[in-house]
């Protein structure tokens, strides 16, 4: 199973990214996926995760701010991400479980100036 993150990049505090990750390969019985975000000297935190029910959660601190959605078919997760702040400026990335099994995408950085 591989991830392929794309569309972090550079922007202004207040402006929107929209994060979007594929998985490709044998996938069987997705449980959920989702996206942590890592800042330079941090442990890895969640952001936001997708259950395939479509069943939600966020970290507090980006709740009203951003959205996660997926698209089941195409093995696709997205974040859009609005309202941006210096502080979320991190490595951002995906995840996805299957069964007990985590896979992670290797990341795109997203930055915020402020």
């Amino acid at each position: 199973v591989q991830l392929v993150e794309s569309g972090g990049g550079l922007v202004q505090a207040g402006g929107s990214l929209r994060l979007s990750c594929v998985a490709s390969g044998t996938i069987f019985s997705i449980n959920s996926m989702g996206w942590y975000l890592q800042a330079p000297g941090n442990q890895r935190e969640l952001v936001a995760a997708i259950t395939r029910g479509g069943r939600t959660d966020y970290a507090d601190s980006v709740k009203g701010r951003f959205t996660i959605s997926g698209d089941n078919d195409k093995n696709t997760v997205y974040l859009q991400m609005n309202s941006l702040k210096p502080e979320d400026t991190a490595v951002y990335y995906c995840y996805l479980d299957i069964g007990s099994v985590r896979y992670w995408g290797q990341g795109t950085q997203v930055t915020v100036s402020s």
